[in-house]
């Protein structure tokens, strides 16, 4: 890899990560317990509708068989 392709997916990778972990910590205060959360976390499942899923009584498991 060249040094101008390096520094241009070093940002991106970095940018994703923090998305990742703000998508974590969304998902954990929903009520998904870690491991789910996780999952979905680094998905390209809708973080507004896995939220509103339990808000709505679905189960966490079930909630993620769904959007995964």
């Amino acid at each position: 890899m060249s040094e101008t392709t390096t520094q241009i997916l070093e940002p991106l990778i970095d940018e994703r990560s923090k998305v990742e972990s703000w998508r974590l910590h969304i998902l954990i205060e929903a009520g998904y317990p870690l491991p789910l959360a996780e999952r979905l976390a680094v998905s390209e499942a809708d973080l507004h509708i896995a939220c509103e899923m339990l808000a709505s009584g679905c189960k966490p498991e079930t909630a993620a068989e769904i959007l995964l």
